[in-house]
C-alpha cells in the first residue's frame, strides 16, 4: 500500500520524515522522490537493510540509523531532528527476511530456527524452544500466536526436546503437525512461528515503546502512519491513537475534553485493494492507520 502510505504522510517537499522500518527501501525511495530540501531519516537493525541503504548514502537528504526504532527519540536527538513532520512504520517481517531461507522466518524452507531481526541479538527461536518452561511456552503460543491448544503443543515441545534438540524448521513442524487442524496446517504453523518471532524480537514491547515516543517527536500537525499485519499489533496502534494509551478508557480533563496527543485521520483502518492482494498476497492482512499530532 505504497500510495496509501504516502498519502497518509501528507509529505511536504521541505519537511523532515522518518521511516522506522527501512527494509528493502521501497517506501524510503518513494518519500525521497517527493522531497526537495527536506530530510529523511531511516531506522533498521538488520544488516541486510544496511546493505540496501548503501545505495542512498551519497544523498545529502538521507540518513541511515542502524538501530531498533524503540530508540526513536534518542537517535533523532542525536541527528538534530527532534521534531519531524511524519513517521512511517511498516511492521512485521520484511519480504526479504521471509524469502531468505537461512533467516528461519518462513515455514516454507528447511533452515535453522533463528528468527532474529537483529542478527547480533543474543536470543533466537531455538533458545526459546529448547530452554523455556512449559508454562512460558504456553503463554507465548497463546498470547502471541493465538494458538487454541497452546498447552498441548507446549507440552509436546517440552517432551520432544528431551530426546533431540529442536533446531530446524522441519524439527518443529514434525512435532506440532499432529495438533494442527485438518486442511489448515499452514495457517497453524504460521501462528506458531509468529508467536516465536514476536518473543525473539520483543515486537509488541518495542511497538509500545515506539508509539509512546511519537507524540513527543512529531511537530504539530505531523502524521503517524502505521501498517500492521496481525490483530495484536493493530490493537495497540488503534488504542494508542484513540485513547493515548494501550488499555482502559481515554482520560478527560475537568471540562470533559479527551486528553490524547494524537487524533485519528482515518476512522477505520485502510486495507489493500483486491488488485494489490492479487499482486502481493501478504497485503491481505495489512491494516493501515493514520494519525495526526494535535
Amino acid at each position: 500500500m505504497l500510495s496509501e502510505c504516502l498519502d497518509g504522510l501528507a509529505i511536504r517537499p521541505e519537511g523532515t520524515y522518518v521511516d522506522v522500518t527501512f527494509g528493502g527501501g521501497g517506501h524510503s525511495r518513494a518519500i525521497l522522490e517527493k522531497l526537495t530540501t527536506g530530510r529523511l531519516l531511516v531506522f533498521d537493525q538488520d544488516a541486510d537493510a544496511a546493505a540496501n541503504a548503501a545505495a542512498l548514502k551519497d544523498d545529502p537528504r538521507f540518513t541511515f540509523i542502524a538501530a531498533n526504532f524503540r530508540y526513536l527519540r534518542r537517535y533523532l536527538k542525536l541527528h538534530k531532528a527532534e521534531k519531524v513532520d511524519g513517521i512511517l512504520a511498516d511492521l512485521g517481517v520484511s519480504s526479504h527476511q521471509f524469502d531468505t531461507a537461512e533467516r528461519g522466518f518462513s515455514t516454507r524452507f528447511e533452515a535453522s530456527l533463528d528468527m532474529r531481526m537483529n542478527q547480533q541479538g543474543t536470543k533466537n527461536a531455538k533458545d526459546i524452544l529448547n530452554e523455556y518452561s512449559v508454562a512460558d511456552l504456553q503463554t507465548i503460543l497463546g498470547r502471541y500466536g493465538e494458538v487454541h491448544n497452546a498447552r498441548t503443543v507446549a507440552e509436546a515441545i517440552f517432551a520432544a526436546r528431551h530426546n533431540t534438540p529442536i533446531n530446524t524448521v522441519n524439527d518443529l513442524k514434525d512435532i506440532v503437525q499432529r495438533y494442527a487442524p485438518r486442511h489448515r496446517e499452514n495457517k497453524y504453523f504460521a501462528q506458531i512461528f509468529q508467536a516465536l518471532r514476536i518473543e525473539v524480537n520483543e515486537e509488541l514491547v518495542v511497538l509500545e515503546e515506539f508509539l509512546t515516543q511519537t507524540p513527543e517527536v512529531l511537530a504539530p500537525g505531523g502524521r503517524l502512519v502505521v501498517m500492521s499485519y496481525h490483530s495484536l499489533e493493530d490493537r495497540l496502534v488503534k488504542n494508542f491513537i484513540n485513547k493515548g494509551k494501550f488499555e482502559g478508557e481515554v482520560e478527560k480533563d475537568f471540562y470533559g475534553n479527551e486528553i490524547k496527543p494524537l487524533k485519528g485521520v482515518t476512522r477505520k483502518p485502510i486495507e489493500a485493494s483486491a488488485e494489490e492482494v492479487e499482486r502481493n498476497p501478504r497485503a491481505r492482512s495489512a491494516k493501515l492507520r493514520v494519525a495526526e499530532k494535535v
